[in-house]
């Protein structure tokens, strides 16, 4: 296997979820390999440099194996070399620990009543709204 395409490799690295997504993200151009805009179909090598636009952030991987199928986390981590930014990092990791908590509640606590769903409904419509944006 000398070369695979990037919506599939994407998908098997576990940068997204599903092969859909993989492929509609690169098809909307937030995929960018070694520099220029790619498509589904782009076949990738090892040794190339892969740019993600993903919820707001910019990502950035180069490529050390190739992938058709999905495998498990710690094998994926192995397979790219993450080389996204320390600042870009401290921005997402923050994100994911403020959408994290968001939605925690304490045990016992029970359902939210109405009132509450809509304070939470609508603090995290304003809070997340300004991470929904792509930037370029």
């Amino acid at each position: 296997m000398e070369k695979v395409r990037i919506d599939k490799w994407l998908w098997a690295v576990r940068i997204f979820k599903s092969r859909t997504l993989s492929g509609d993200t690169v098809r909307q151009g937030k995929v960018r390999l070694n520099g220029s805009p790619a498509k589904p179909s782009t076949k990738i090598e090892v040794g190339d440099r892969i740019q993600v636009a993903k919820n707001g952030f910019n990502l950035e991987f180069e490529v050390l194996r190739l992938l058709e199928k999905r495998v498990g986390a710690p094998i994926a981590v192995t397979c790219y070399v993450n080389h996204t930014p320390e600042s870009e990092m401290n921005k997402y990791k923050d994100w994911f620990i403020g959408k994290r908590g968001a939605e925690f509640r304490e045990k016992g606590t029970g359902r939210p009543t109405k009132r509450e769903r809509r304070e939470i409904d609508s603090f995290k419509e304003d809070f997340f709204a300004e991470f929904d944006e792509f930037d370029e």
